[in-house]
């Protein structure tokens, strides 16, 4: 019952009765909401930033997924020195700590797993099967995505339905994110379950001059 009603909470963002609700039942940020996920991260799904902090004001630990997600740099560094393996580990919902992390938009997140060596190019083990630059190019993170660039990461992975980085970053028109893509061997020619190229996504978006450089 308390666990619905924390959900609820999240969802409508009341701060201050989740700070009530958490001083009688901490341990309801150890257990799983209905959407398969603890509170904690339900709250960054949700975007809900205060919110997160009166979580992480009860939390007495949290996984490395949820270090991620909140941008919890000193915690993340404190998980990774007593169980370096971690790194690697999917979440519930298939997510890398580096896949979530993009996700989130956590660039000093993103710098210290790669920092730790992380292959860039784990697949997450959703329906998506998606990396971390398809993450970043479908969020616009030129940053993130050059980081991941920079530590070798796939320009030319192909996800579920048949998208590059490429294409995500085509739809956005970002020239300094599409050259970065290109520069690294990233193929035009390539085409979606739609059978539409970058070019064709492009030019669907109204960057016509970006489609023409992709024709090329």
């Amino acid at each position: 019952m308390n666990l619905s009603v924390l959900e609820q909470y999240i969802e409508e963002g009341k701060s201050h009765d989740i700070d009530l609700l958490l001083i009688g039942n901490p341990e309801l940020l150890q257990e799983t909401t209905s959407h398969g996920i603890s509170p904690l991260l339900l709250a960054c799904y949700y975007n809900k930033p205060q919110i997160i902090r009166i979580l992480l004001q009860h939390t007495k630990s949290m996984t490395i997924h949820e270090a991620c997600a909140a941008g919890l740099t000193s915690y993340l560094e404190a998980i990774i020195s007593q169980a370096p393996s971690v790194v690697n580990e999917w979440s519930s919902q298939g997510f890398t700590p580096l896949t979530l992390a993009t996700y989130f938009n956590k660039t000093d997140i993103v710098r210290l797993l790669l920092s730790k060596k992380v292959n860039p190019n784990v697949v997450t083990k959703n329906e998506q099967l998606t990396t971390a630059l398809h993450i970043a190019a479908a969020n616009n993170n030129e940053e993130i995505g050059k980081l991941l660039i920079e530590a070798n990461a796939n320009v030319n992975a192909i996800q579920a339905t048949g998208e590059t980085p490429l294409h995500f970053a085509a739809q956005y028109g970002n020239i300094d994110f599409i050259v970065a893509l290109l520069e690294n061997g990233a193929d035009t020619r390539i085409i979606n379950i739609s059978g539409l190229a970058p070019m064709d996504l492009a030019f669907e978006k109204g960057h016509k001059e970006i489609a023409e450089i992709l024709k090329n």
